[in-house]
């Protein structure tokens, strides 16, 4: 059975993102060239061009894919647990950080650093990105124990601080800390104390 024109321009577009996509993990923003992608896609140069007027145009839009993948594999294992508690969330959160497709996104904030043209398309898409974590967030039961003008910050900060725990582990992996890390970051959450005293003495 003969695809339509627009199930293969689908398919052409899904190719491209995923071959970005890989390129940006596995070669780093320099490296993920037109001529890559396209070899890793198995398309034209001309059929890409078709899709992404540019080589920014095409990098945006594997960003976006990841947004779309992470937000929609989230909300699939918030859906799975039953009931989100905050060791689940913060699990869940931790797994989207070391998503193999999040390593492009780091890349793409990394060469952001020096690269204007890179860094001036990604501070709307970076803006949106964070107001669906923000949303998402709000949504979740742990918003309800956390003062209403805190929580977003309390969000981000667990956010970022799992986004370096991601980039650390790179070069310096401390499987023995990640336990006792969620441990303690629950306990914050919730307004616990952070440390049990002993009630001798």
């Amino acid at each position: 059975m003969r695809r339509t024109q627009e199930e293969r321009r689908t398919d052409t577009i899904a190719r491209l993102l995923d071959a970005t996509i890989a390129s940006l993990c596995e070669k780093g923003y320099a490296a993920t060239t037109v001529n890559e992608v396209v070899t890793r896609a198995g398309v034209s140069s001309g059929a890409l061009f078709r899709h992404f007027p540019t080589r920014l145009d095409l990098v945006v839009a594997a960003a976006d894919e990841v947004r779309r993948r992470q937000f929609e594999e989230f909300r699939a294992g918030l859906s799975g647990f039953g009931s989100a508690s905050v060791e689940h969330c913060l699990t869940l959160l931790r797994a989207a950080c070391r998503a193999p497709i999040n390593g492009a996104w780091y890349e793409l904030l990394i060469a952001a650093r020096s690269d204007e043209a890179l860094r001036d398309r990604l501070v709307p898409f970076t803006v949106r990105y964070h107001r669906e974590i923000t949303d998402l967030g709000r949504s979740l039961p742990i918003a309800g124990i956390i003062p209403a003008a805190e929580l977003d910050t309390v969000l981000f900060t667990v956010v970022h601080l799992l986004d370096g725990e991601a980039l650390s582990a790179v070069v310096h992996p401390q499987p023995e800390q990640d336990e006792v890390r969620l441990h303690l970051v629950a306990r914050l959450l919730r307004g616990e104390s952070l440390y049990r005293r002993s009630e001798a003495g």
